[in-house]
Formats: C-alpha cells, sequence, structure tokens
C-alpha cells in the first residue's frame, strides 16, 4: 500500500476521499484554485498545493500541475474523484509516466468507455442492446440533423465525452435541432474538451437504473447491484436510491451479469458504472459506463455496508476484492438527495452567494449511522460560479423503502441553508410526492408532476409569523416571556420587558412574505403576551422562550400560541429572517416604511438582466436588429451550465453592454431592448 495520496478534485468529494484516506492511516495531499484557498478540502488533508486561477481550465483540468504537484509533496498515487480530469485518458496516462499511481481503470479501458460513440459500438458487437442512434464519428451538422429527421423525434443529443447532464439536449421537432446542436457543442468543448456528439431516440417514460461494478487486478469483478437514478431534472440526478424499487432478482442477475461482461470487455479495474435505460416493459439498454466513482456511490455503500473508496484504494494498491460475488448482500434501502444551491422556480437556475448559515440533522454521521452527510462546504464558504453548485448530500438508510423515504423528509426538514437560495424545500415536496411514493418513476416525473412540486408560493403560517416576532422580540434583549427566564439589570430602566405605566405596550412587527406586507401586532398587558397577525385577525395568547444564546443570529426557540406549543429556528441576517418550523422554510423580511420610503417610486431600468453571474460565451443578435418573443438572444456560461437569455417581447435592440468573453455580475443589464 503506498503511504501518500493526492485528491486531483475539490469539494465533497475529496472530503469523502481524504476522510477515508486518513482513516486508512495514509498522508494526504489537496490541490486547490484561487478561488478554493480556504476551502474545506484543503483544511482536510495534510498538505495543499496551489494549481491555478478559479476557472476549471486554469486549475482543476491541468493534468500537468496536478502531476507536478504529486511530484512535489512525494505522493505516490492520485485520486482523481468524479468530473474534471476523472475519465481522462491522457491524465490517467501522465499519471502512469510519472511513476504515480492512478487510482482508477487502466488507460485503455477510459479509452474504451471514455466515448459513448466507441463504447456503444464495441457494446454493439458484444451483442449488448442498445438505444437507436448515431454514435458515428461524422459530426457534419447537416448530416446529424439527417440522422435525427431520419430517426424521429423527439431525439436526445448528448456529448460523447460528457456526465451529469452536459451537453445533452431534447429535441422535439427539425426546427429546433441546429440551435440545441450548437448549444451541445459549445457546452461539451468547454466542459470537457471535445465537442463530439451522438443522437438517439428519446425514449417515452424510461428509468435510469445503474449497476455498480468493481474488478480488481487478479480477474476478478463483482457487481454491487443497482441504483435507480430515474428521478433528474435537466438531465442531472436529483434523488437516487438502491436498490431500485420493483427490481426482482432474475432481472437484477440479468442486469449485473451484462455490467460485468461490459467491464470485463475492456479489461477493467477498480470502480465504474455501468448504465442503462429501462422501459415500462423491463427491456434495457446500455447507454455508458462510467469509469470512475459516481456522485451517488453512497446509496450503494449504504445498502452493502462495504467502503468503495477504500475498495478503489486496496485494488490501487494490487490487493485483490475483499468480497466475493456471493457474498455480497443487500441490506435495506438508501436514498440520497442531492442538495443544491439552485433556485427550482426559476428552472433550477444556479445560485451564487456566501453561505451564512449552514445547518444539517443534529444525528448526521458519516460513517455507521441512518443519515449521514457528505459535503464540502461549510457556513461561512462562497457559492462561486465557478464550478457545480452542488452543496452536500443528504443520505438516509432504512429497514425498507417506506422507513428511508420517512427519514429522507424529517431530515430534509431539520437541514437548514441561509445565503443562498437552494432546492431543500423542493426535495422535501418531491420525497412526499405521491407518485415518488408509490416508486412511479421515470426521469420525467418532475415533468410531469411540476404543479404539486413547484407550486406558486403560499402565504407563510401564522406560527412563522409568531416566531419572527418573538426573534425580534428576543433580539430587543427580551428572551423569555416569563420573567423567571430572563436576565434581570439592576437598572430597571434597562429591563426590555414591556412594562408601561399605566397601560398596555404595543408593538408591530411589519414583515414582508413573498412581496405581501404583513402585519404581526403584539401587546403586553399585566403581564401576559397577546398576537394578532394581520389587521383584524384573531388575538393569541403568546409565550416563547430562548433556547440557549442567539449564537451567530441563529434564534432556536419554544413558543406557545394559545394551547399549541411547537419549537423552531429563525436565522436572523440584517433585515433578512428564515424561518424553520415544522419542517418548512419561510423567507420574511423585516420591514421598516421609514427606512425603505425613498425606495419607493425608484425608476426601474430597462433591458435584460443576467440570472447569475457568468461569462457571455454568445450573441445572437447585434444593435438595430428586429427580434421576436422567445428568440434567443444571447448565452452565457455559469457553474458549467449554458444559460439562453430569450427575448421577453417583440422589439429592436437598442443596445448591448457586454461582448463574447466578458464576465458578468449577477443582476448586470445585459441588452437593452426598444
Amino acid at each position: 500500500m503506498f503511504d501518500t495520496l493526492l485528491i486531483a478534485n475539490r469539494g465533497e468529494i475529496a472530503c469523502r476521499v481524504a476522510a477515508t484516506a486518513r482513516r486508512m492511516g495514509l498522508r494526504t495531499v489537496a490541490v486547490y484554485s484561487d478561488a478554493d484557498a480556504d476551502a474545506r478540502h484543503v483544511a482536510a488533508c495534510d498538505t495543499a498545493v496551489r494549481i491555478g486561477g478559479p476557472e476549471p481550465r486554469a486549475s482543476y483540468l491541468r493534468a500537468e500541475a496536478i502531476v507536478e504537484a504529486a511530484r512535489q509533496t512525494g505522493a505516490q498515487a492520485v485520486h482523481p474523484g468524479y468530473g474534471f480530469l476523472s475519465e481522462n485518458e491522457a491524465f490517467a496516462e501522465a499519471c502512469a509516466q510519472a511513476g504515480i499511481v492512478f487510482v482508477g481503470p487502466p488507460t485503455g479501458a477510459i479509452a474504451a468507455m471514455g466515448s459513448k460513440s466507441a463504447a456503444k459500438t464495441l457494446m454493439g458487437k458484444a451483442s449488448v442492446p442498445l438505444v437507436p442512434g448515431y454514435h458515428g464519428d461524422n459530426q457534419d451538422p447537416a448530416f446529424l440533423q439527417e440522422q435525427a429527421d431520419a430517426m424521429g423525434y423527439p431525439v436526445l443529443i448528448k456529448a460523447s465525452a460528457g456526465g451529469g447532464g452536459k451537453g445533452m439536449r431534447v429535441v422535439t421537432d427539425s426546427a429546433a435541432f441546429g440551435e440545441a446542436l450548437a448549444s451541445c457543442k459549445r457546452e461539451s468543448a468547454s466542459s470537457f474538451g471535445d465537442d463530439k456528439v451522438l443522437i438517439e431516440r428519446y425514449l417515452q417514460k424510461p428509468r435510469h437504473i445503474e449497476i455498480q461494478v468493481f474488478a480488481d487486478t487478479h480477474g476478478n469483478c463483482v457487481y454491487l447491484f443497482e441504483r435507480d437514478c430515474s428521478v433528474q431534472r435537466r438531465h442531472q440526478k436529483v434523488i437516487e436510491e438502491a436498490p431500485a424499487p420493483g427490481m426482482s432478482p432474475e432481472r437484477r442477475r440479468a442486469m449485473g451479469e451484462a455490467a460485468v461482461a461490459a467491464a470485463r470487455a475492456v479489461g477493467y479495474v477498480g470502480a465504474g458504472t455501468v448504465e442503462f435505460i429501462v422501459e415500462p416493459d423491463g427491456r434495457f439498454y446500455f447507454m455508458e459506463m462510467n469509469t470512475r466513482l459516481q456522485v451517488e456511490h453512497p446509496v450503494t455503500e449504504m445498502i452493502t455496508g462495504h467502503d468503495l473508496v477504500e475498495w478503489q484504494l486496496r485494488v490501487a494498491a494490487g490487493e485483490p476484492l475483499p468480497v466475493t460475488q456471493e457474498q455480497l448482500q443487500i441490506h435495506g434501502h438508501a436514498i440520497e438527495a442531492r442538495i443544491y444551491a439552485e433556485n427550482p422556480d426559476k428552472g433550477f437556475l444556479p445560485s451564487v452567494g456566501t453561505l451564512t448559515a449552514l445547518n444539517f440533522p443534529t444525528h448526521a454521521a458519516f460513517r455507521n449511522g441512518d443519515v449521514r452527510v457528505d459535503g464540502g462546504v461549510a457556513a461561512g464558504d462562497t457559492i462561486s460560479p465557478y464550478y457545480d453548485p452542488m452543496i452536500a448530500k443528504l443520505i438516509v438508510h432504512g429497514a425498507d423503502r417506506d422507513q428511508a423515504l420517512a427519514r429522507m423528509i424529517q431530515a430534509l426538514g431539520a437541514t437548514q441553508c441561509v445565503g443562498v437560495t437552494t432546492n431543500i424545500a423542493f426535495l422535501r415536496r418531491l420525497a412526499g410526492d405521491a407518485a415518488f411514493a408509490a416508486a412511479d418513476l421515470d426521469t420525467g416525473l418532475i415533468e410531469r408532476r411540476h404543479d404539486s412540486l413547484l407550486p406558486p408560493p403560499a402565504a407563510a403560517p401564522q406560527a412563522a409569523l409568531a416566531l419572527a416576532a418573538a426573534a425580534v422580540l428576543a433580539a430587543q434583549g427580551l428572551e423569555s416571556s416569563s420573567p423567571r427566564h430572563r436576565v434581570v439589570h439592576a437598572d430597571p430602566w434597562a429591563q426590555a420587558d414591556g412594562w408601561r405605566l399605566g397601560g398596555a405596550y404595543r408593538q408591530q412587527v411589519q414583515l414582508l412574505d413573498a412581496g405581501t406586507t404583513r402585519n404581526v401586532n403584539l401587546v403586553h398587558n399585566q403581564g401576559q403576551w397577546h398576537l394578532a397577525c394581520d389587521d383584524g385577525g384573531a388575538e393569541h395568547a403568546l409565550q416563547w422562550r430562548l433556547q440557549g444564546p442567539a449564537a451567530s443570529g441563529q434564534y432556536r426557540l419554544d413558543l406557545q400560541l394559545d394551547e399549541r406549543r411547537l419549537h423552531g429556528t429563525v436565522i436572523v441576517r440584517g433585515e433578512q429572517l428564515q424561518v424553520y418550523v415544522d419542517g418548512n422554510a419561510h423567507a420574511l423580511q423585516l420591514h421598516d416604511p421609514l427606512r425603505h420610503a425613498q425606495d419607493e417610486g425608484a425608476e426601474q431600468l430597462g433591458g435584460l438582466t443576467a440570472p447569475m453571474p457568468g461569462k457571455i460565451i454568445a450573441i445572437n443578435v447585434k444593435q438595430g436588429d428586429a427580434v421576436k418573443a422567445g428568440d434567443a438572444l444571447l448565452v452565457m456560461e455559469a457553474m458549467k451550465m449554458e444559460h439562453t437569455i430569450h427575448a421577453p417581447g417583440d422589439g429592436t435592440v437598442q443596445e448591448l453592454f457586454y461582448a463574447v468573453g466578458d464576465q458578468v455580475a449577477d443582476g448586470a443589464e445585459l441588452i437593452a431592448l426598444e
């Protein structure tokens, strides 16, 4: 076994690998970009080496810089994580030439499976079922359009070297094919350095099921059962689970043996995933093989009890697999939810900013627990526009799917994140959705259940308003409604208890709730507090108590309204209040009419603005052009994904404020339309 491991990645996977390596007694080395100098994975390792600027092409995609970092630190092995260079044949070869162990498959296997087109050709020769499509080398746009037209729509364009939903588009008619193809090629070139694509028939209501395989250098190869990754948005996985619901032992065996055959066909070594698309009648087709560890590997670890990263390191050191196929068993059910900095209500656009608060379930553990969190960021860290916007993975285990699902709903309700927009509330609705609970799964579930999963914003309930008001009073020094639990001051005039001579104390807390003003009226009279929400609302007896000191603006409160008792947390950041109660989050804002009076009537600038920070990569119009509603005006790239800005209506381009290659800030005006 080598004694020093360099981790050629960032974020949660770098932290994950570092934890296992340190447990095994290995010295760890991190690499980092300028954007990650203070990142969690840097602190998790014994040594860290800077490898370049914030953009991936200037840092994490620089194979020569990573190999040099290994040389400098005496690292004998490199773990590539997933993404970046993890499936890069040239990087694996560079490690081999430098005498460094690449923790992954041989370069020949990466070459065979790294190209989706080549892999499908290989699988076709091996009689593995394939989805009808074109997987050849001719990349002429007109030729590809002919192939798609002949195949019939809808079709799926996929980056040949891609993964993670990048460089992938569903095209429903011939007229939209050209623009979608150009976008896929740009995104693929940016993310993978290769713009080659393939075209396939888009299957209706399919499931995405993948098989975890593992092989060693002694000729052993096993499958560690399957994962269902059908629930996706923008062709990226959102929730994964193992085992796949409804999977019969016979089909599990057939798919597992097909996956092992695929791995053996290319002389595979290490961890890999063979992905299949499965039709409702059970027919399955080979999609691709990922020659690396997958983001969703924890659910496999949960149901098998094996640490796949440890297996990777031991196999890379020449050791045999620790178990045979017959010794592998499934224990219970596991579900993983990916927590992203993104806005589900705006097409899942990524969100950037500083995490001012990040709290997970108190009973979460990395190992040997029913609730596990794999994360690469902490409170105070910044979600930047340079990398994938994942915050963490929340993984739960149960005796069966129902118990695992109940634990996931509970764990999501106990997860709190402030500073960026997240998909936590969306994930909780998804986990509680009737179709998902019934395992009625397919890759179009989110679109099919759009109205229930993405409902219009609802008004905050009375409990949330009461907690917000109690937090405001606590911030004013009134930690409790009861004198028994208050700090007693020697100076009675310093006592913030609402006492008045000969009358009642009244305070109105104005809160903005999704743009609507909500008035919370508080009255203290003869030692008793009362609350009425919204003018004319019923009055309720109010009691509250702060649980411990308010650390970093986080108020944990016990509250009673009449006979109802509840617990909640209010996180205060300036005028912003994030209220967590009953497993739900409610964003409120303190409203001071005098402070914001000058804002009213302020001139609103016209034009189209950037939905997030990013880089302009294509402009389709020029000053003076007439445009129609829905026309694609320009394309931005942010967080390794493309985002097209469309014309909201008919008009004329009055001015362009940026050029191709320019970096733009969130909210920056891009184009003025007349």
